[in-house]
């Protein structure tokens, strides 16, 4: 016999009070309905569960739903159970009022309530950066996480090292070789929820070596930046021309975060004499590059860029994540570390795993073991070519004096505009409900304002939306 306490049913909590059960019940049920705790058409614990929760007879229940139901508190139908019933708003009474409004038996009049403006989401969407979320493989991904629950030693449900599960870094270790060129052992490589996590542990290791300025790019994220300002770092900017980064300018800085294989956001790929220049920088001053290989997988023509990392990994921090070539919401994101830092990126992280699903990571790793993974971004990356070349003849018919760049690789383009028309056309396309960002947006703040640009992702929008986020794109430019 199973003991009383051990029942189904939602979990309610209820303070009775008072020496009379079936009226505190009554008095807790009322309250909690009225706090909003429990909301219109919520479905209560039956009669027995309740009572067995509450340890008291289960006809005392019965009796105070009975009694709720008549008062119209709760509604009972076959077959629903019991809910809360759906009701109005209770109003304040004739008296009730405000201090020196009307009196008892006055007519009160109605005051109109002015809402404030709701501004309305826009209709369509081309922020860059954001993958095609109605293109992640459900099916393929729930059947990789049955195999790797069902596999799971007992151990992986604990908390886990920080490092991350072996299984992960292991097939990671082969993929990030095979594919990105990534010398990669599997106890070098420390899992992380996201870019931004892997780049807060660095700016804690680079503050503990006493590191103050890390060199970035002239355009980029601002929360890279910040994250780095607020860590205590300083953040120069490097020049930057038509080929690229100068990282040949590189000078007293502990450390420069880049984006070598396709820069975000003007999206060329930088030249193999300025990617030698780092390494020879880091090399010869001791400090560190910081790459950030945020959408590696997605390279369209027939030259194929591997990571900067395999170049020198004692002196490359390589940081990729799942957030482009899956979706951001696994917050899956993974660090291959020179040796003499695996210890102090432990450290910065602590003793345990705190940030990352263990089981993710399992289906991760099975997912990637079984081939879904290549076959899913071979499957994306033909998707946003098709993206990629629709853009381009659109633009090459409606708007044939609007050049177009940073098309070799990614899930953005960049699409240049007369001088001082950026912040014109960004306002136009709200107006025709379709959301977009100029490049001045990613201007790091030390970089005097530059060529006007969008900067156009084309990955986000649904195949039913593309066409009209498409349309209004080309009426809102010059």
């Amino acid at each position: 016999m199973t003991d009383s306490w051990a029942t189904f049913g939602a979990d309610l909590h209820l303070e009775l009070r008072g020496p009379r059960l079936r009226s505190g019940l009554m008095d807790a049920l009322r309250e909690a309905v009225r706090a909003g705790r429990l909301a219109p058409g919520t479905r209560l614990p039956s009669s027995r569960s309740l009572a067995a929760d509450l340890g008291i007879a289960r006809n005392t229940v019965a009796d105070a739903y009975a009694e709720l139901v008549a008062e119209g508190w709760l509604t009972a139908r076959q077959g629903s159970g019991t809910r809360v019933a759906r009701r109005a708003a209770p109003r304040p009474g004739p008296g009730a009022g405000h201090r020196g409004g009307p009196g008892r038996g006055a007519a009160a009049t109605p005051v109109p309530v002015r809402r404030p403006p709701v501004r309305r989401p826009a209709a369509h969407t081309l922020h860059p950066g954001m993958p095609d979320l109605g293109s992640f493989p459900r099916a393929e991904w729930l059947k990789a996480a049955r195999r790797a629950l069902m596999s799971a030693p007992h151990e992986a449900l604990g908390y886990g090292g920080p490092r991350g599960r072996i299984e992960l870094r292991t097939v990671l270790a082969d993929y990030l070789a095979r594919a990105r060129g990534v010398y990669a052992d599997p106890d070098r490589i420390v899992i992380c929820s996201g870019f931004v996590h892997g780049l807060r542990l660095m700016a804690q290791v680079l503050r503990g070596r006493r590191v103050r300025d890390v060199a970035v790019e002239s355009y980029g994220l601002d929360i890279h930046w910040n994250l780095l300002t607020e860590a205590g770092l300083r953040t120069p900017a490097l020049p930057f021309d038509e080929h690229g980064t100068r990282t040949g300018e590189l000078g007293r800085q502990g450390a420069v975060l880049i984006t070598p294989a396709h820069q975000f956001p003007l999206g060329g790929a930088l030249p193999p004499d300025r990617r030698a220049a780092a390494v020879d920088w880091a090399r010869r001053t001791g400090a560190l590059i910081l790459e950030d290989d945020y959408d590696g997988e997605f390279r369209y023509d027939r030259q194929p860029v591997g990571a900067l990392q395999g170049l020198d990994p004692e002196r490359v921090v390589y940081l990729g994540t799942a957030s482009k070539s899956l979706t951001p919401g696994l917050r899956l994101g993974w660090m291959v570390v020179p040796e003499d830092l695996v210890g102090d990126v432990l450290a910065a992280k602590g003793h345990s795993e705190w940030v990352s699903s263990a089981l993710d990571q399992l289906t991760l790793a099975e997912f990637i073991r079984s081939g879904a993974y290549d076959r899913h971004v071979r499957g994306m990356r033909l998707r946003y070519r098709r993206r990629r070349d629709q853009l381009v003849a659109a633009l090459a018919e409606r708007a044939p004096d609007i050049r177009v760049s940073g098309i070799a690789a990614g899930l953005h383009a960049v699409l240049e505009l007369p001088p001082g028309t950026e912040p014109t056309v960004v306002q136009a396309a709200a107006w025709q409900g379709l959301a977009i960002q100029g490049l001045d947006r990613f201007r790091h703040p030390d970089v005097p304002r530059g060529r006007d640009a969008l900067v156009v992702g084309y990955a986000t929008p649904t195949d039913s939306a593309w066409t009209g986020a498409l349309d209004a794109l080309c009426r809102g430019l010059p």
